[in-house]
């Protein structure tokens, strides 16, 4: 009966490194107990080898379960945004599944604080072994990751980012650049002057998200000089009801709007009002591909929609724990995804779920 090729290969490397196998065993699973001269000397026999280690086999050998959390918003009638991640991550599900890898999604609401809360809490009890999540709420999402810092348990940012709280990795967007682009694309070609509305649509306005795009937009019309009155509009209640309402009263005071930036994917309420109120003039734009965003854009009441490809994010992401837990491997901290302009003219070409 033939023997395990994958032991021959750790053998070699124990025998050139006149050490234990089960010190090339800790070394090639990142485990701790190996001095960094022993590991430095044995890394450099895997590296001249080509050793590759049978991850699947050395997986279904352990009979372990790593289990990771899910922590992201549920699709709601207000915004279907989460679906696409949400297809990230069953996809990236069934890839690492046969290595003994378990995921549980666990979602909350995103008008509720609490609920939030509630699952962070249900993900502390399960026990688990990585956490992907989406810091939507950040005073709750600084204390659930604080408490995974100190029991020691990975997790990695999508979405939007809390920098301090020194997560395994973030994947998402670069928010600067993301409001900088969304400036450029706003005022491409206008004359300045007129009065811009940025609204800010969301229980977070403080929310680091918000504050980086806004930074990057105001940016962009500092450098290039261009001197439009910037009106903020900071909407808490996300229905329909409310954000009209808001707006009603700004353009009370300011019924010479040119233009208006919706710094994230609610852009779709903006735009109901706009068609409602007859004002479809005026220059919009917004983010995410959604089906409701679509029909604006195919309308022309939305210019632009900018997407950050949020099903690669949170493939991304999953993956990126699967590397730390499983194959032991350093991930890159900080993954900028793409920043795509969508058009009416190119939306039909632009598909992030499957048909």
């Amino acid at each position: 009966m033939e023997k395990d090729p994958t032991y021959f290969g750790v053998k070699e490397i124990a025998r050139r490194a006149n050490v234990s196998i089960a010190t090339v065993d800790r070394v090639i699973h990142n485990r701790t107990g190996v001095s960094e001269k022993t590991k430095k000397r044995i890394n450099e026999i895997i590296k001249e080898l080509d050793y590759q280690p049978n991850i699947l086999a050395s997986r279904l050998a352990s009979k372990n379960i790593i289990i990771l959390a899910v922590l992201i918003p549920r699709v709601s009638d207000e915004t279907d945004f989460w679906g696409a991640p949400l297809y990230g991550i069953q996809r990236a599900e069934t890839e690492i599944k046969p290595y003994g890898i378990q995921t549980i999604t666990f979602f909350f609401d995103l008008n509720d604080e609490n609920s939030f809360e509630e699952q962070a809490n249900l993900i502390l009890e399960k026990g688990v072994n990585g956490v992907l999540l989406s810091p939507s709420f950040i005073a709750p999402s600084i204390k659930f990751t604080e408490e995974c810092r100190r029991l020691k348990i990975p997790f990695v940012f999508i979405d939007s980012n809390i920098p301090e709280q020194h997560s395994l990795a973030y994947i998402g967007p670069h928010l600067f650049k993301s409001g900088y682009l969304g400036a450029k694309l706003l005022t491409y070609r206008k004359e300045t002057k007129g009065k811009i509305l940025v609204v800010n649509i969301s229980k977070e306005i403080e929310n680091y998200n918000y504050l980086q795009i806004e930074e990057g937009f105001r940016s962009y019309l500092k450098e290039n000089q261009l001197n439009f009155e910037i009106i903020r509009a900071d909407i808490k209640e996300t229905d329909y009801l409310s954000v009209a309402k808001n707006l009603t009263q700004v353009f009370t005071i300011n019924e010479d709007i040119e233009a208006i930036f919706v710094t994230n994917s609610r852009v779709f309420s903006v735009a109901t009002f706009l068609e409602n109120k007859h004002k479809k003039d005026i220059a919009l734009v917004g983010y995410d591909f959604l089906k409701e965003n679509i029909q604006h854009l195919n309308t022309g009441t939305i210019d632009f929609l900018i997407c950050h490809k949020p099903e690669e994010q949170a493939y991304r992401a999953l993956m990126a724990l699967y590397q730390t837990l499983v194959r032991g491997q350093q991930v890159e901290k900080t993954q900028y995804m793409t920043i795509d302009i969508i058009t009416r003219e190119n939306q039909e070409f632009y598909q992030i779920l499957p048909v």
